[in-house]
């Protein structure tokens, strides 16, 4: 399956089962999306389903089954790749009847697209049917299926107390049912570098190109900087393997988890990219070349594709023409706007009202992520409410049925930390400090903060399809970006790319900052934080990295004073409150660092 998308936007990876089915619902009208593939017990449920709705044979993959983890991926794939190929096959063949669908593809292009154009012009000239659908067949494409895994979640799995081969390990398994499926799609890898994870995507055939450069699979991988898209797309081209895009996504203006930058800002970021970009080409391909040669693969006699997109916290049509206007990039991903979008997501009607009715002062980053990582929270979530509840009850944790983030070691066999094992440990351990009340009810919160994100971040998708839920319960975890606050409601998919599109305005207030003042904003505040829950006196590392923090958000402020001035025209409707807050935060942050204690330590950073 052809899969160059019309779009000039992609729906990312939202959790783990808010864009499960997302292909399903939206690939067949020409839109790209990712799926999470990494929860075997979803994607199996979810499965099933859909052989049920679509009326197609279901067989069980029991975990009795060798192999069951890839198999259940594999044919979840295999199904979800099937049904779009129907969906879009009816689309191209109701040409006669004008269905609601095929309009529908085509009233969702932007405006400018040549495609949208010439059906125009054929319907208007009355051409016959059959020179209609023959035209279809040869230009409509449906959107990408392309699937997610996180490369940190790659725990180890026993079969009782005796360790499997690291191939069954969990993100080994779900990459090896993503290559062993039928899609002609791309894997979206995220969260860093994993040298053993990318090691084993050698074993592949559909990851090398063809005589031509294409590939059947494609690797894409998410990266916060410039940096890390070269150490990662040199490691790849080293294996001989060809990194087809790299996906920049804010460190903190974003759903999901967060990895802030040390104080590098989006702006900055893809401005490297674009300067860069033919640079870091050539650098990997000269590898990539030498790398199949001496593989003995086909070397392609075609450059290969290299796309830079970039996603997180754009809000507006005039955001989102910037992005792709200013620094040249190939598509960009709306996220949590989707998300009030059921033609689109999968949402539960408990969570849906929770997004649409959420301000600014109920999204947060929090330490809820057994990870360790920050995690984008909204406050009310019934996964919170739940957890604080079992705690009151003496019962805090979670039973860890499904135990994909066992990584803790402190207590021998690895640990999830938001499991009721771990968590009745740790209380204790602080029980027997005999700490004063503050200090015990602070390091207590800090203890069972952590939620259960295996069921909580799965849950809603099963809840949404009446589902069972016996193994997740019904406590729903969401980790929708800032930019959730500034819709309301439900949406139609037409309305949200309408909106993507400027066709429409759907944010529920003309007081919505810039994406990239509001990344400042979050970057400042965090930089704060950090600083004073940090212990005193500081390290000499310490010192430095706090020091680099200040002087790369200072570089920021004055790349985006400038940005500004120069883009007035393109950025006019959010020009004078940008400047204005762009100042407000810059005189925050220096304000912040010239009275505080630690005065004489940071003041380098301003003179750097």
């Amino acid at each position: 399956m052809n899969n160059k998308n019309a779009h000039t936007f992609h729906i990312p990876v939202m959790g783990l089962g808010f864009t499960i089915d997302t292909p399903i619902k939206v690939a067949h009208l020409g839109i790209s999306s990712v799926m999470s593939i990494l929860e075997h017990n979803l994607v199996e449920k979810i499965r099933m389903h859909y052989c049920k709705v679509f009326n197609k044979p279901y067989e069980p993959i029991t975990s009795k089954e060798d192999d069951f983890r890839a198999k259940r991926v594999m044919l979840y794939l295999n199904l979800v790749d099937e049904i779009v190929r129907e969906k879009f096959e009816k689309l191209k063949n109701s040409i006669a009847e004008k269905s609601d669908e095929l309009e529908l593809y085509f009233d969702l292009l932007p405006s400018f697209s040549d495609l949208k154009k010439q059906f125009e012009e054929k319907l208007k000239n009355n051409e016959h049917v059959k020179e209609i659908k023959k035209w279809l067949d040869a230009n409509l494409k449906p959107g990408s299926i392309d699937v997610n895994i996180m490369t940190k979640l790659d725990s180890a799995n026993f079969i009782g107390n005796e360790q499997l081969p690291i191939e069954h390990n969990n993100a080994h398994a779900a990459i090896r049912g993503f290559a062993k499926s039928n899609l002609n799609s791309s894997i979206i890898l995220s969260a860093g570098l994993n040298p053993r994870l990318y090691s084993y995507m050698e074993n592949f055939e559909d990851f090398y190109p063809d005589a031509e450069s294409n590939f059947r699979k494609k690797i894409v991988i998410k990266v916060s900087d410039f940096r890390s898209a070269l150490i990662q797309g040199k490691f790849f081209a080293k294996k001989g393997l060809w990194v087809s895009e790299y996906r920049v996504e804010s460190g903190l203006n974003c759903g999901g988890h967060a990895f802030p930058t040390d104080g590098y800002l989006l702006g900055p970021i893809l401005e490297e990219f674009k300067i860069k970009r033919a640079d870091l080409f050539e650098t990997i391909y000269s590898i990539f070349k030498k790398a199949l040669a001496a593989k003995g693969k086909i070397v392609p006699e075609n450059f290969p594709e290299m796309k830079i997109t970039a996603q997180g916290g754009v809000g507006t049509s005039a955001e989102h023409n910037f992005l792709i206007e200013n620094y040249n990039v190939d598509s960009v991903g709306w996220g949590s706007p989707f998300l009030l979008v059921p033609e689109a997501t999968t949402v539960d009607d408990s969570t849906m009202k929770l997004l649409s009715d959420a301000t600014e002062d109920d999204l947060y980053l929090s330490n809820a992520s057994p990870l360790g990582i920050l995690f984008n929270n909204i406050k009310s979530s019934s996964k919170d409410v739940e957890r604080i509840e079992l705690a009151k009850s003496g019962k805090p944790g979670s039973a860890c049925p499904k135990k994909f983030l066992r990584f803790n070691n402190e207590y021998g066999k690895p640990l999830c930390t938001a499991s009721s094992k771990f968590i009745n440990l740790k209380l204790d351990e602080l029980k027997d400090e005999n700490l004063p009340e503050a200090e015990f009810s602070k390091r207590y919160n800090k203890i069972i903060e952590k939620e259960c994100l295996c069921n909580g971040l799965a849950s809603s998708a099963l809840i949404a399809n009446g589902l069972d839920i016996k193994m997740e319960g019904p406590a729903v975890s969401i980790c929708p970006g800032p930019n959730i606050a500034y819709f309301s409601g439900k949406f139609s998919l037409k309305e949200m790319v309408d909106h993507i599109y400027g066709r429409i305005n759907i944010l529920n207030t003309a007081d919505r900052p810039n994406m990239f003042v509001k990344e400042l904003k979050m970057y400042v505040e965090y930089l704060i934080k950090k600083i004073e829950e940090t212990s005193f006196p500081f390290t000499e590392e310490q010192i430095k990295e706090f020091r680099n923090f200040i002087s790369n958000i200072l570089d920021g402020i004055e790349y985006y004073k400038n940005l500004f001035n120069e883009n007035k025209k393109s950025l006019e409707e959010s020009f004078e409150k940008a400047i204005s807050d762009i100042h407000k935060y810059e005189i925050q942050l220096r304000k912040y660092v010239s009275n505080c204690k630690f005065n004489n330590i940071f003041t380098p950073a301003f003179s750097a």
